[in-house]
């Protein structure tokens, strides 16, 4: 914990400030930040976005957002002469006759597709180390919101060039939106300005991408770092650290020169990539016509399993109801299956708390070993994304590896079922293991390497006593006491909730959540050892 005084070339302006706003200048230039590069991860999506922006107000100057269609007259020559909507030729004329166009393109392209990654590798730093318990529980919803719109974000920026593979992505955006019962076909009609393709849907997308998505995202991600700010920041657990002390690195001038070093090392990382490695040549794709057809092309990774699950999910179960049709070959996939999973990230927190009942104040941060089956979980939802991910390249599979395509398709409804089922078991055995693992090395420490011979002639391998640092990371496990003890009185009478049927079966959630943990508790440390004498003690005392 830092006791830093502000610089006094800050201390002025922060006085004034202070006295008119009343925030706390100096307190807030003092706030430490834990030092760990998982951190940075949120960092990387924040960054993203400010390039986002930056290189967003580039493109808008010179893209129309018009499905008019003309005949391409510019320096692209293999296109000339053909018809066009301005909005294609407008992305061409940014690429090959604005300065610096196609490089600042491909800048906002891969900003989006790391600015996505990025935060999908900070919620999954949060959801394996538990850093959604209360409280921050609301910080968590935003983030899981930021996640959803940004998808719908860069859906719609790769939209709007009206190239052949976005127009594909377009209609299958309407075959979705039909798919709804009852209300799909008017949202279909309201956001085309009649049938498919219409000639409202590229500026209607433009208002979407450059506006209100943009807009609704800024709001978000300011209330997140508010409440971040607020809030103690997490910390992994180690010497000094508690849920009352966090251990880092102050605000100013630590954390905010190394924080402004890591923003130009994010935007060097995507200037190099953008200048060097060529993405979405739209160009060689030529416009987007209905009657034309792509193949081998894939979207964004980010849609990567929306198109997976539309590809494999079979179409067996449409139902008809008065002479109408529910396809749920596609509501199913593309809305349900999307639905479930973000809704389930979002109201996890609640349910995990009532699982375990666990309603604490939690600062320090799990290792992911220390909660198996929140882990296992965790990676069982991984598995089940990175499937349906691989199954939307399942004609490139089959093409590559001179596979039936019908069998790649059935491979991944079935690997879609059990993968998961199979990565939660290996999981939690591993996560298990890693336990014991744990509690023998607190207990007898590292092998030395080093072998001695006891006044008996016994040999014994000397252990070393583990560090301060790796003790307080291992001690620092909390056992979960589980549901079938919580909620008695003083004479043990369990509470008559806990005869209902929602309690029974919390007790059953608790028990398979909690079971096979091993408990660090009763632990004691190992201690040095310093000669045969001690060695001898050791082996008596069982150790």
């Amino acid at each position: 914990m830092s006791t830093t005084e502000s610089p006094k070339a800050l201390k002025g302006l922060g006085n004034f400030v202070d006295d008119r706003f009343k925030i706390a200048w100096e307190k807030n230039l003092r706030k430490v930040f834990p030092n760990h590069w998982s951190f940075m991860l949120g960092e990387i999506a924040l960054y993203s976005f400010i390039i986002l922006i930056l290189t967003g107000v580039f493109l808008s100057l010179w893209f129309k957002p018009s499905m008019q269609e003309i005949i391409y007259e510019g320096s692209y020559a293999r296109l000339n002469g053909v018809e066009m909507s301005e909005a294609y030729a407008s992305t061409l004329h940014i690429m090959f006759e604005v300065r610096g166009g196609n490089l600042i393109r491909q800048i906002h392209h891969w900003a989006a597709l790391i600015f996505l990654g990025s935060i999908a590798a900070h919620m999954l730093r949060i959801f394996f180390t538990g850093a959604f318990r209360r409280p921050r529980e609301i910080n968590w919803v935003i983030g899981v919101l930021i996640f959803v719109i940004s998808i719908l974000e860069g859906l719609f920026g790769y939209s709007l060039p009206d190239d052949l593979p976005s127009g594909h992505g377009v209609r299958i955006l309407q075959g979705v939106m039909m798919s709804v019962p009852l209300v799909g076909p008017h949202l279909s009609f309201f956001l085309f300005g009649g049938e498919f393709p219409g000639e409202d849907i590229i500026s209607r997308l433009y208002l979407l991408h450059i506006l209100v998505l943009p807009g609704i995202l800024l709001a978000l991600i300011t209330a997140h770092f508010m409440i971040l700010w607020h809030q103690k920041h997490t910390q992994w657990p180690g010497p000094g650290r508690s849920d009352k002390t966090v251990v880092g690195s102050p605000m100013y001038p630590a954390f905010a020169v190394k924080a402004g070093a890591f923003f130009f090392f994010t935007f060097a990382v995507i200037a190099g990539l953008s200048a060097l490695v060529q993405i979405n040549p739209i160009h060689l794709f030529g416009p987007f016509t209905p009657t034309s057809v792509t193949s081998g092309l894939q979207p964004d990774w980010y849609m990567g399993f929306l198109e997976g699950a539309l590809r494999i999910f079979p179409d067996w179960f449409d139902i008809w109801i008065a002479g109408y049709v529910i396809p749920t070959g596609v509501l199913f996939p593309a809305v349900v299956i999307f639905g479930a999973l973000f809704t389930a990230l979002g109201v996890w927190p609640w349910v995990e708390r009532w699982i375990t009942g666990d309603r604490r104040v939690h600062n320090v941060l799990d290792r992911p070993r220390n909660a198996p089956a929140r882990t296992g979980l965790g990676v069982a939802g991984m598995t089940f994304y990175g499937l349906l991910w691989a199954a939307g390249a399942n004609d490139v599979i089959a093409e590559t590896f001179s596979i039936s395509l019908y069998w790649t398709t059935y491979f991944f409804r079935v690997a879609a079922i059990i993968g998961p089922v199979i990565a939660f078991i290996i999981t939690k055995r591993i996560c298990l293991g890693l336990q014991r693992r744990d509690r023998a090395t607190l207990e007898h420490g590292y092998e030395s390497g080093v072998v001695r011979q006891l006044p008996s002639g016994e040999f014994l391998e000397v252990h070393r006593p583990i560090s301060e640092e790796t003790q307080d990371s291992i001690s620092a496990k909390e056992d979960l006491v589980p549901a079938s003890s919580q909620e008695t009185d003083e004479n043990g009478v369990v509470d008559p909730r806990r005869r209902t049927m929602k309690g029974r079966l919390q007790i059953r959630l608790n028990h398979w959540f909690t079971k096979d943990n091993v408990s660090m508790a009763d632990v004691e440390p190992h201690a040095h050892d310093e000669g045969p004498e001690e060695v001898h003690d050791e082996v008596r005392s069982g150790r």
